[in-house]
């Protein structure tokens, strides 16, 4: 009797590992861009420490990025994931799908509520 495996048996098995190889990249790849995420969640915050210094300051919150001492990009650059807006209430976070830091991701966004410091935006990511 020959020992050893079938050829339907090992299918079978290249089958199972690719689906799982499948799963686990898709999972991989999605702490990644959460890892990303943090850079956005940094520079949020501190959009929000400088509007609440602008606020104590002219008793209102900054209606554009460029009034405020933080360096965070308005576009999309090489340097940076996301591309960032300061509204009067809420500043945003958009990931760079194109022209940003390389590796682009695909396109979801990270607010921040300043006054009551409530993250928001795009589910899974904030």
């Amino acid at each position: 009797m020959k020992k050893g495996f079938t050829l339907l048996e090992l299918i079978v098995v290249i089958i199972i590992l690719g689906i799982l190889a499948t799963l686990g990249f898709s999972q991989y790849m999605k702490m990644v861009e959460k890892g990303r995420s943090a850079e956005a969640r940094m520079v949020l915050g501190q959009i929000r420490t400088a509007q609440e210094t602008y606020k104590l300051e002219q008793g209102s919150y900054a209606s554009a990025l460029g009034d405020l001492p933080v360096e965070a990009p308005a576009t999309c650059t090489t340097t940076h994931y996301f591309s960032y807006a300061a509204g009067s209430t809420i500043g945003t976070a958009t990931r760079c799908t194109s022209g940003g830091k390389t590796p682009q991701g695909s396109a979801y966004s990270i607010t921040l509520n300043y006054s009551s410091g409530v993250w928001g935006g795009t589910a899974g990511y904030y």
